[in-house]
């Protein structure tokens, strides 16, 4: 046995280390963050791919307690974005708790301790008091299921795990996928390929993104007492409006439609293009992007959208539904993540031997997206339906680790081991969630998404307001709980 540790966070990104500010603000400080890579950051270390940047305004996507009135952009980029985190976590005292290279592999509960074992990679296995997985969802790559994937004799590699040895400059590049990541890598590989296929499924719909960098006159501006703080609330409710689409009914997103199509329309002049790249869904029903540069690149010379689906790939090409072969030298996997998965695929034992698959057999579910019954003192940041689709991610992830801090001063006060959310408080949750998931436009807009599991039940976002999110956790209910002694 190692470590002893009360805590162990799992993952060093924005979650974890958000998790350790308000352990040690609260006065924990018996806790390790184990993270697998060398270095904190999740996802802001590991996509490095080309124009990676945020899609939310750096203002709001930061910490509330941390404001950073020096951003250089409005969207501030990928580098910058871990240097921040990487800051946060020396200004806090973070950095000390943190021990790199250390995957967790296996999380049980042991009934009689009343603690949790935590196995990582090299063997070793740490005992706990309670464990919050900070691993985020957007970690696990997935990759098309293509017959003769493997066939492929070129550079092949996800735009997750960016392979920087590869210069694409005079290549004959395929890009399959057009998400979040694809707008943002295929205008800077265009610049550079000699040709560039790029395989579209389901159109994007694409908003402008208001992108600019921000003077020196205007930073030091923002240091003013209270100036960054105003940017951020204005920046916070501006988004928040957006929700009404979301979250009252899908008709309210008629005006970010026709903005999508006024954009669509001044940046691509070619009618066909333009019909290829018109969703026929409702906008909402899948991730909205933001960009200002991905409909002209779309536009260059040497770039070529295909929309019927890659069917086959050869040694050195992709073939599409029509039996056209397109040539490539590199083929760059824009294919996004397996989000409801890198839920299910934990290795987690937890009351009685019970596993995570088996409570879960049903669809991935918490309260609050953060505790799931059978499994005491185990709390998920940004679980099952805390995702966003309006506004930072980061602010549910504040709110989240506040409610975490709230159930542990609940042990306090009470003596108790461990608490347990019962049972019917989840069902009950999870019946009202669903009841206002189901009419909305994730469900009713007539589009297949990530946000959906295997069922076309939406696991992944949350379905109103964030200042909803905020009060329902800020105190927890004992009588939801089980406090076991």
């Amino acid at each position: 046995m190692g470590e002893q540790p009360g805590i162990v966070i799992v993952g060093a990104g924005f979650a974890g280390i958000c998790m350790a500010v308000k352990l040690k603000e609260a006065g924990y400080h018996d806790f390790v963050i184990l993270e697998k890579a060398g270095e904190p950051g999740g996802t802001w270390r590991d996509n490095t791919y080309p124009g990676c940047a945020c899609d939310v305004p750096s203002h709001m996507y930061s910490f509330s307690f941390e404001l950073n009135p020096g951003w250089s952009r409005m969207f501030a980029p990928q580098e910058e974005i871990q240097r921040y985190l990487r800051a946060c976590a020396d200004k806090y005292g973070v950095t000390p708790h943190i021990r790199h290279g250390r995957t967790v592999t296996a999380l049980e509960y042991d009934d009689d301790r009343r603690s949790w074992s935590v196995t990582t990679g090299d063997g070793e296995t740490l005992r706990a008091n309670a464990v919050v997985s900070a691993i985020g969802a957007l970690h696990i790559p997935k990759y098309p299921d293509i017959p003769g994937r493997e066939a492929f004799t070129g550079p092949a590699f996800h735009s997750a795990i960016w392979d920087h040895s590869i210069d694409l400059t005079g290549k004959r590049v395929a890009v399959i996928g057009t998400g979040a990541s694809a707008v943002q890598f295929v205008p800077q590989i265009a610049q550079r390929a000699a040709h560039l296929t790029v395989f579209q499924r389901t159109p994007p719909w694409l908003q402008p993104k208001p992108d600019f960098a921000f003077s020196p006159r205007a930073r030091r501006l923002l240091r003013l007492p209270g100036a960054a703080r105003a940017l951020r609330y204005g920046i916070y409710w501006a988004l928040e409006t957006r929700a009404l689409g979301f979250a009252v009914h899908p008709r309210l997103m008629k005006g970010h439609e026709r903005m999508a199509l006024r954009h669509l329309e001044r940046q691509v002049p070619d009618p066909e293009l333009r019909r290829a790249l018109t969703p026929d869904y409702t906008i909402g029903c899948k991730r909205v992007l933001v960009s200002s540069d991905y409909y002209p690149a779309l536009t260059r010379d040497n770039v070529s959208l295909v929309t019927d689906a890659v069917t086959e790939i050869r040694e050195r090409s992709l073939v599409d539904a029509t039996g056209r072969e397109h040539p490539a030298d590199v083929i760059v996997h824009g294919t996004g993540f397996k989000v409801v998965d890198s839920f299910t695929e934990q290795n987690i034992l937890g009351r009685g031997g019970l596993g995570i698959q088996d409570a879960w057999k049903d669809g991935v579910e918490a309260y609050h997206g953060i505790a799931a019954s059978g499994f005491p003192n185990l709390f998920f940041l940004l679980g099952p339906n805390t995702g966003l689709g309006h506004n930072s991610v980061v602010f549910m992830i504040e709110s989240q680790a506040k409610y975490v801090v709230e159930c542990l001063r609940l042990l306090s006060r009470t003596q108790a081991r461990a608490l347990d959310v019962r049972q019917e408080a989840q069902a009950a949750f999870n019946r009202r969630l669903r009841a206002r998931l189901d009419p909305l436009v994730w469900n009713a807009g007539g589009c297949r998404s990530w946000y959906l599991d295997e069922h076309g039940v939406n696991r992944t976002i949350w379905p109103g307001f964030t200042f909803e999110y905020w009060a329902r956790t800020r105190r927890v209910k004992p009588e939801d709980y089980e406090l076991i002694y």
